[in-house]
């Protein structure tokens, strides 16, 4: 028999990880750092970890969501990848806030596909008090008495007074995403401060709202710089962390950006579940384009969740293949929640 301390000399640094983090641990930053570093002929090794720790902590289910792209366009602030942003010309779609009814139907129809969390997404900096807020708040309170899916709002950064506002008005999860690392952000947007968005995370929990939380990757960012985010969710105790690929548009200042290899991308979703094993990590835009054939990987390197239909401005996968590939791959779907 081989003594015990030589096993565990002779295990890889990726083994001796998911022990830790299956023992309760953290995954500390430098060692974070160094699977950043995993050569591609190493990353199955990385994946099965992942997987591993997923099974674990959050099981063999898979949470759905969707959105309604609610107010779209004119947005002031000028975010590289956004086809939404004035500060580019887009064929984006450019709309006000869509009414009660059109809202209402929406979560009612997301929920008939399978989804568990619906999204009221809106352009621009922030919604205040005033008419689009009332709107929004009585489509929170018709979703909530007409369907059993819960109802999350992305209106940008808001106060603690429309945060609660929501909160009585049905909302259980707000989405704001951080984007990208603290350290890259200035290259992305130059209109708002990185701890706005910080203050907002913050402020919506201390409303008593879950927080969904994540960002878009393929945008220039080093791998440090997404550990770094991932670090930052992880301080922050957000509850979900949406995972986007950048699908680069053109008009915007990274349409000439190339799409991420599905390795890279299934690499970013393992690193994000070993720093964050307890969370749910839903895998959103950009899918298609840069996963290709290998989707349905995204769930054996540590991904728990998808959203299904379409996205803001671009168009996703038919959901019955969504749903086929879950079948195939023998998950379960959770047909109600936002959140953990």
């Amino acid at each position: 028999m081989v003594p015990e301390f030589l096993e565990e000399c002779m295990k890889s640094e990726i083994e001796r990880s998911t022990d830790r983090i299956l023992a309760g641990e953290e995954l500390a930053p430098e060692v974070a750092l160094e699977l950043a570093r995993t050569e591609v002929h190493e990353l199955f090794e990385l994946f099965g970890a992942a997987n591993r720790v997923k099974k674990h902590f959050v099981g063999n289910q898979v949470h759905l969501c969707s959105i309604i792209n609610a107010k779209s366009g004119r947005c002031g602030e000028d975010c590289a990848f956004c086809a939404q942003s004035a500060h580019h010309v887009t064929d984006a779609p450019i709309f006000p806030l869509v009414d009660e009814d059109t809202i209402a139907k929406a979560a009612g129809d997301a929920e008939q596909k399978g989804s568990g969390c619906f999204g009221i997404v809106t352009s621009g900096t922030s919604i205040g008090p005033g008419e689009e807020l009332e709107r929004i708040c009585a489509a929170l309170r018709r979703i909530r008495s007409e369907s059993g899916i819960d109802p999350s709002c992305s209106l940008g950064i808001i106060d603690r007074e429309t945060a609660v506002r929501l909160k009585l008005a049905g909302a259980v999860t707000y989405h704001h995403n951080l984007e990208t690392a603290r350290s890259f952000f200035p290259s992305i947007c130059s209109t708002h401060d990185y701890e706005e968005d910080i203050q907002t995370i913050r402020t919506v929990r201390q409303a008593g709202l879950k927080v969904c939380c994540g960002g878009i990757f393929g945008l220039g960012e080093t791998m440090a710089q997404r550990v770094e985010l991932a670090l930052t969710l992880r301080e922050l105790d957000v509850d979900s962390i949406p995972i986007n690929f950048l699908n680069p548009i053109r008009g915007t200042r990274l349409a000439d950006a190339n799409f991420l290899t599905p390795m890279e991308c299934l690499h970013i979703i393992a690193l994000f579940r070993l720093i964050l094993p307890t969370k749910r990590i839903t895998v959103c835009g950009g899918r298609e384009k840069n996963l290709r054939d290998l989707q349905s990987w995204m769930f054996f390197a540590g991904a728990n969740g998808t959203m299904i239909g379409n996205y803001l401005t671009t168009t996703g996968r038919d959901e019955q293949q969504d749903r086929q590939m879950l079948q195939d791959l023998g998950l379960t779907i959770v047909s109600h929640g936002c959140g953990k």
